[in-house]
């Protein structure tokens, strides 16, 4: 059988037409009972990097997290909760700030930090057999990962798969990057992740999407798509067609089908719009970007170049915008590596630098830049 993914046009983030559009999507794969019982606890895990205005499509946008939230709620759930591990500063904060306390309020969500994390033993796992997993999540019955179609430096784009590490808490994300600190490596940590927490229902907010500097620092680019399935891979699968990337350059999609997460692969995946089912290609066509700013080369050096340390010269790094640089150190504070890749060697008055020897390409300083300061190249 396919995996299936839905894809729903979405003109802009105006309330009602998001809640319509993504009650039309939920109706095409079952409708909220398929993924819940009405006495179960109903968590969505939402994308809450850091704070940053909803237009900047930094995280998902507070009109597809109401939404969802009103769909649950009219339906006659009563046990609903939204959060994230937020990589810097609080998640009830920014949700506050992008205006959804009122509407949680009204629609009976509680709001939740992640503060707290339990040490989760996985003996099934592939790569990874232990996770400090937030209790919140650990509490829910039913997770709805609810992502947001951006690039990322590390994995080439975040999507359903990767939404998943803000269920591991706070300072354990970070050390996570050291110990799954290449693109493959970290991939499987993922599929591990996804495979133990076991999200009943992926939704993608494309309708501003972000391109280039990803996940945090890129520029919103108009999708207007929402994206859901059962299927992590099959779902991320689709947004690399719509922006005319190789499924299998993404570490997430290929270790995710190995893994038995799901599939990328284009024979596999069934495609429903409200018009009803449509090749993949057809929607390319209809709603794909070309032009849209995602890496596209394999990360890699094969042969003697490896062999001989010369890869390292080769590797992409995060490079500091001293023109864009406010000296704040949330970079210095965000690095994972013992002892510190970046500093202020120069004294606060000067940016940053670097430590290349020590830094391992984990790209946390510059995802957790609020000034778009740092670029990755």
């Amino acid at each position: 059988m396919k995996s299936r993914v839905v894809l729903i046009p979405c003109a802009s983030y105006e309330k009602e037409q998001v809640y319509e559009k993504l009650k039309k999507g939920l109706a095409l794969l079952g409708g909220p009972e398929r993924f819940a019982r009405k006495e179960e606890k109903v968590l969505l895990k939402l994308n809450l990097v850091r704070g940053a205005r909803a237009e900047r499509a930094v995280t998902t946008h507070p009109a597809v997290a109401e939404g969802l939230a009103r769909i649950f709620r009219e339906q006659g759930y009563r046990h609903l909760a939204a959060g994230d591990s937020s990589g810097f500063g609080s998640s009830i904060k920014i949700m506050q700030e992008l205006g959804l306390a009122p509407a949680f309020e009204k629609y009976g969500v509680e709001m939740k930090e992640f503060r707290e994390g339990v040490r989760t033993e996985y003996p099934e796992g592939v790569h990874a057999k232990q996770f400090m997993l937030a209790g919140d999540v650990l509490e829910a019955d039913a997770l709805i990962s609810v992502c947001k179609m951006k690039t990322h430096a590390l994995e080439y784009i975040t999507g359903a798969v990767k939404n998943q590490y803000g269920c591991v808490q706070g300072f354990h994300k970070a050390k996570g990057h050291t110990l799954y600190s290449d693109p493959v490596s970290f991939a499987r940590m993922l599929g591990d992740l996804n495979r133990l927490v076991k999200p009943r229902l992926y939704v993608m907010d494309g309708i501003t999407a972000m391109e280039g500097n990803g996940p945090t620092s890129g520029d919103p680019v108009q999708m207007g798509l929402l994206l859901l399935s059962e299927d992590p891979v099959a779902l991320d699968s689709v947004f690399c067609r719509l922006v005319y990337l190789d499924p299998e350059l993404v570490p997430t999609n290929v270790q995710g089908e190995r893994m038995g997460l799901g599939t990328w692969r284009t024979e596999n995946i069934g495609l429903l719009t409200e018009e009803g089912p449509v090749e993949l290609a057809e929607a390319v066509q209809r709603f794909g970007n070309p032009g849209f700013r995602v890496k596209r080369n394999r990360d890699r050096v094969r042969g003697w170049m490896g062999a001989v340390g010369i890869f390292k010269a080769f590797r992409r790094r995060p490079r500091i915008r001293p023109e864009l640089c406010r000296k704040c150190g949330v970079c210095v504070e965000s690095c994972p590596v013992e002892g510190g890749a970046i500093h202020f060697s120069n004294g606060r008055e000067e940016p940053p630098v670097y430590d290349y020897k020590k830094c391992i390409r984990c790209f946390c300083c510059q995802e957790m830049c609020p000034h778009r300061a740092i670029l990755v190249k």
